[in-house]
């Protein structure tokens, strides 16, 4: 019970603490609105989810092992974030959001920002290192490995998608203010400045 106190207070910390994932969904929430930024939630949880099973096998620990497979993920990762950042910037120049306003592109938006949401997940070289480094801690010796590593990722998952949730419906519940053009522009401009800074330091040498 120690150990499992320890690890949701190590991942209310490692949750909460803002990165790509949570610029990702205020981003998509500024521009879709609350569905867009639910779906990113759910994309970033379900890219959680895959790396938890990836570390129940083994998989990811022998991602991290295998220098150039990693360095490719490395790449992959920040290239998608400063993409996302770029767009972003453009948009907040150009003083257009960067979604169509049309309703019937509506579902369409919900699709692409939960692709946004796995991929920005699935690429991100930290989530290949921090949860086989950080699950196993708290599994005990005597427990099923898998099942005990998959259902701490999975935990991980569930406490993450609240989290970011609960962005999505803060932001979609200032949208009136947030969507002015003003204030837009100046929220996808920071944003897609922070994006861009979270690719470029995914891609620094360590």
């Amino acid at each position: 019970m120690t150990d499992l106190a320890g690890f949701f207070a190590l991942a209310i910390v490692v949750i909460v603490t803002p990165g790509p994932d949570t610029a990702l969904t205020i981003r998509n929430t500024l521009i879709g609105g609350r569905t867009a930024g639910l779906a990113t939630a759910v994309g970033v949880a379900l890219g959680q989810a895959t790396w938890s099973l990836a570390t129940s096998v083994g998989v990811a620990a022998l991602l991290v092992a295998a220098e150039p497979a990693f360095a490719a993920l490395k790449v992959a990762g920040a290239a998608y974030l400063i993409y996302l950042g770029t767009q972003s910037l453009w948009s907040a120049f150009r003083g257009r959001p960067a979604a169509a306003t049309d309703r019937s592109v509506g579902r369409v938006r919900a699709v692409v920002a939960l692709r946004q949401g796995i991929l920005s997940n699935l690429t991100n070289p930290k989530m290949a290192v921090f949860f086989p480094s950080l699950l196993p801690q708290f599994v005990a010796t005597d427990a099923p490995p898998f099942l005990a590593l998959l259902a701490l990722g999975i935990a991980f998952c569930v406490m993450t998608l609240t989290w970011l949730s609960a962005y999505a419906f803060a932001v979609a519940r200032a949208g009136d203010v947030l969507r002015r053009s003003a204030v837009r522009r100046t929220v996808e401009a920071i944003t897609g400045l922070v994006l861009v800074a979270f690719g470029i330091r995914v891609a620094a040498p360590r």
